[in-house]
Formats: structure tokens, sequence, C-alpha cells
């Protein structure tokens, strides 16, 4: 299902990321971005597939046309995605060697 430029903005605005580190994630120039979301052009289907995959696995849910509209949601709590990025960053969770 492809992605809408309203979902795109709202995706990003509810895991706090902005156009450039989209891009950069999923590997296509800013400006495929910024214009997709201003409506101005839709990138091909692999970028926008690579779009969607970079906000799914940052923990967004796409919600299809189900009469009631398309959006998007948080597959975590707010909590939860901090958490989960903080161990992606900093390699997980520190504990004691057994040795």
């Amino acid at each position: 299902m492809p992605i809408t430029p309203s979902q795109c903005r709202a995706a990003r605005a509810l895991i706090d990321m902005g156009p450039a580190a989209l891009a950069k994630a999923a590997e296509v120039a800013r400006e495929t971005i910024t214009a997709f979301e201003k409506q101005r052009g839709t990138p091909p289907a692999h970028e926008l597939a690579a779009i969607r995959a970079v906000l799914e696995l940052s923990g967004v849910q796409f919600i299809p046309e189900n009469g009631g509209g398309a959006g998007v949601r948080l597959k975590f709590n707010r909590r939860e995605v901090r958490a989960i990025d903080k161990l992606e960053n900093e390699g997980g969770i520190v504990a004691d060697d057994d040795i």
C-alpha cells in the first residue's frame, strides 16, 4: 500500500524525525521527501518503499483507508520508542560481564 504525503508528514512528526534524517536513512535526496510531502510529485516506487520501510522500522504503523481515512499511529508508545532508539544507538543494554 503506498503512503500519502500527509501520512509521511504525520509519521515523521510522531517519531520526531526531520526530513533530512528520513532522507539519509532511506537513501533518497532530501528534496524527494520535501517535494513528496508538499505534493509536488511522487517518488519512484522503490524510493517510496524505502521511505515507508524506514518509518515502519522507527515504530510507525500505517493505517489504510477504511472509510474513516488513512492515517498513522505508533506501534509502540513514546517511552518505548525512546527506549528502542537508545538501545539501537548504544549497541544494546549495558550489563556486567559474566566473566
